[in-house]
């Protein structure tokens, strides 16, 4: 069952700056609603997802710690 408080992330951490990053909302299967995200939080995101082994790591799920 899942929690339907509890809420996901999903983030893409720096190959090459350890601490720097993207994250952002998600659901429990690591998918992202684009219509939520703010143009700019959109572009992010498809930025990240284009740098993927080049500057980002393959995005991890993870709890978010904001509530």
């Amino acid at each position: 069952m899942i929690d339907a408080t509890l809420r996901y992330e999903l983030r893409f951490c720096s190959l090459f700056d350890s601490g720097r990053g993207y994250s952002f909302p998600c659901d429990p299967h690591g998918h992202v609603d684009l219509d939520a995200l703010s143009e700019q939080a959109r572009n992010n995101y498809l930025y990240a997802r284009a740098m993927v082994g080049r500057e980002l790591s393959v995005p991890a799920l993870r709890p978010s710690g904001l509530h």
